[in-house]
């Protein structure tokens, strides 16, 4: 009988077989073209003879060379180094229907998806994650109303109050135009030029300068919507409203020196960080919500809602939690999602609008220009990162990389040939409506009076400060202005502190070889225009309703937990395998993450001749990347430590940047080794996080210690070299 074609072999059927075993996931997908034909030959190109040169014609190597040639897109002008991830949001109840009719804000059982991206500001993509700078925090909600984006920092306030000096700020900071030095830094000449002649930055200035602008983490960090927005209810009315994130492992930072290291150690620690988190499960969530402002007591503070380079003091109007942000899926490209994603402050959904913040107003226009650019034209939004939950139907047409198809003759409106659609949506079927607002005014190039006390909260945001934040502040001013070159620059910016704090700007004076506090230049306001009244120019210091606000010091935050912090064991051949294991079992316990670090890879063998597995070894670790340290007892082990000179380093290392340490039985011998050993004496010290102990309790104390985060005392007391 003859075979019928199905009986026959199919060759094609065998190839995919074993391509099969090839493919990462063993799903045999077979390597195509752009067009979808199936590639032959992905290793030669198309020749006259073996030895001959290319062809022309060889369509798949144009198509290939091609596509990489255009890989690139260019990066963004500030915010370019970024992470993301993928979560949720979920509202806790309803009664915020009350202030805005955002029906993802007050529906308890949807959760909104969202996209959220993390960012340093002046780098360019190739930078170190831990240059001290502010960071972006961009969150986009894919909302049933659709995309709502609020595209935020991790510092409540801004270095300028209109958007027509955004260009000349980004100028400053950027690298200097001449030789395109420094990368990712604010230390040079440029920057610190244009904030002395613009003394509306000083507030900001105090909180780049602190401690807030160099995170532990993105994890770790606030966020805040920066300007004044409005919620709408259903019945129109308007309530002024600030937005905020609160982490719920609370704030904490790194030490600068520790941040220098880092940055050669690991410049992807907090993109790192990010990915591994969520990938073990250990999901970062930020509390959201609001302060809410009654649109009558607009004007009832001692500053202007209006300007973005002011708080709110949250003992003033504390923040009502509106529900949670939880981030649970890492980017399956980083390119297609985190790098093409685009942010818009214009993105809003019925229930939130704009105020007049002139900041925020341009910002209105900038980012649409932006990504024209970026994003290769109109049809950014139809990248699938960047497209809403519900169907887009208007009469936009045509242009660059054009997605949707869409189907009938007409694209314009009104019409009748398309039965009038898409039709307009009335404002109760959910048609957005700017909240009517009544304005009047001349049109005026000009800046509100109100707008121009420039140090006040400056001050508030200096005195609420710990001792320990203080001293890095002024710190982090006096390294930066040490970087500057030009006497002139320096003594500008002094003189502006001593508006701040008198104490502040001596320590600052002193710091960079100044011999006396220079006496603030006149006029103090070089940006007010030259038909300014010349009292413009005098500095306005008011009152504040409070001298201190402990909102604002990362001192008081949460120290509960120790969730995922990571904890270095130094060990060797003849760790004691209980002294490492029960430790070990209890910190885990506790979700943070153990590694064991030793003098090689691979692995050691504990006293009961287990082996154990070695995360790093000293050569590819350092102590700069964990939160704390523990050294097991075991004699062999802890000898071979003391021998090992990185060793030795990372409890000084660990100790000079104020983390906890903790030593079990012979382990203390490790710490007498060490610079350490010397300044305790040989004793336990709980208080200071140093935890030397042979008793039941070690684990527990550790634990307590890890929660602090730091023990910034050291620094006042104990210089350690390392």
């Amino acid at each position: 009988m003859k075979s019928t074609k199905s009986d026959q072999p199919n060759n094609n059927d065998k190839k995919m077989e074993n391509l099969a075993l090839h493919t990462e996931d063993g799903s045999g997908q077979a390597m195509t073209t752009n067009t979808g034909l199936l590639v032959n030959d992905d290793t030669n190109s198309l020749k006259a003879g073996e030895r001959g040169p290319s062809l022309l014609e060889d369509f798949y190597l144009r198509e290939k060379i091609t596509h990489f040639d255009h890989e690139r897109i260019p990066e963004r002008v500030v915010h370019a180094r970024g992470a993301a991830a993928h979560g949720y949001f979920q509202a806790y109840d309803s009664s915020f229907s009350k202030y805005t009719k955002a029906k993802f804000l007050t529906d308890p059982s949807r959760k909104t998806p969202v996209f959220v991206r993390f960012s340093t500001v002046a780098g360019s993509r190739g930078s170190s994650d831990l240059a001290r700078d502010v960071r972006g925090f961009a969150t986009k909600f894919y909302t049933d109303e659709g995309i709502f984006d609020l595209v935020g920092n991790n510092i409540p306030v801004f270095f300028i109050q209109d958007a027509i000096k955004f260009p000349d700020l980004i100028h400053a900071v950027k690298p200097e135009p001449h030789n395109e030095i420094p990368q990712a830094a604010s230390a040079h000449d440029t920057f610190w030029d244009f904030v002395s002649l613009t003394p509306e930055s000083t507030h900001m200035l105090m909180w780049v300068m602190s401690d807030r602008a160099i995170p532990r983490s993105f994890r770790m960090m606030e966020g805040f919507g920066i300007h004044t927005y409005r919620f709408v209810n259903e019945e129109g009315k308007a309530t002024f409203i600030k937005f905020h994130y609160k982490p719920s492992l609370g704030m904490h930072s790194v030490a600068w020196d520790e941040a220098l290291k880092i940055s050669g150690k690991d410049p992807d620690f907090h993109r790192r960080d990010l990915h591994e988190a969520i990938e073990a499960g250990a999901y970062p969530e930020w509390e959201f919500g609001v302060q809410l402002v009654a649109e009558e007591d607009e004007h009832k503070f001692d500053f202007d809602l209006l300007d973005p380079t002011k708080i709110i003091p949250e003992e003033l109007v504390p923040v009502t939690p509106i529900g949670k942000l939880v981030l649970d899926r890492n980017p399956d490209n980083f390119f297609a999602e985190t790098e093409q994603v685009a942010f818009h402050p214009g993105h809003v959904v019925p229930g939130i609008d704009f105020s007049n913040d002139p900041l925020l107003q341009g910002r209105l226009f900038s980012y649409t220009d932006t990504q024209l650019t970026r994003l290769g034209g109109p049809n950014f939004q139809e990248i699938p990162i960047n497209r809403p939950l519900n169907t887009v139907h208007n009469n936009q047409r045509d242009g660059h990389m054009r997605q949707q198809i869409n189907k009938g003759k007409t694209s314009y409106h009104p019409n009748s040939m398309g039965g009038g659609c898409p039709f307009q949506a009335m404002i109760k079927d959910g048609g957005f409506s700017h909240f009517a607002e009544r304005i009047e005014g001349s049109k005026i190039r000009a800046r509100s009076k109100s707008f121009m006390d420039f140090f006040s909260q400056a001050t508030l945001f200096y005195n609420s400060l710990s001792e320990p934040e203080q001293t890095h502040l002024s710190d982090a001013l006096r390294f930066e202005l040490g970087k500057v070159d030009i006497l002139e620059i320096q003594e500008r910016v002094v003189g502006l502190l001593t508006y701040v704090d008198m104490t502040l700007a001596k320590r600052v004076a002193e710091g960079i070889g100044l011999e006396s506090v220079p006496e603030p230049q006149k006029p103090v306001n070089h940006m007010l225009g030259a038909d300014a009244n010349p009292t413009d120019y005098e500095p306005v210091i008011k009152k504040q309703a409070i001298e201190k606000s402990p909102a604002l010091s990362m001192a008081g935050t949460k120290k509960d937990s120790i969730k995922t912090r990571q904890v270095a064991f130094l060990a060797a051949d003849g760790v004691d395998a209980d002294s490492l294991s029960s430790v070990k079992n209890a910190l885990e316990a506790e979700g943070a993450v153990v590694r064991v670090i030793a003098p090689h890879g691979g692995f050691i063998k504990d006293s009961a001749g287990k082996q154990v597995k070695v995360d790093k070894s000293f050569l590819t670790f350092a102590s700069v990347l964990v939160d704390a340290v523990y050294i097991p007892d075991g004699h062999k082990s802890v000898a071979a430590l003391i021998n090992e000179p990185d060793a030795v380093h990372f409890i000084n290392e660990a100790y000079r940047h104020c983390k906890a340490i903790a030593a079990d039985g012979e382990g203390v011998e490790l710490i007498k080794a060490s610079y350490v050993g010397v300044k305790l004496n040989e004793t336990s010290d709980a208080s200071s996080g140093i935890i030397l102990s042979k008793d039941d309790k070690l684990a527990a104390d550790f634990i307590n210690a890890i929660k602090q985060h730091r023990f910034w005392e050291r620094e006042k007391k104990d210089k350690i070299p390392a």
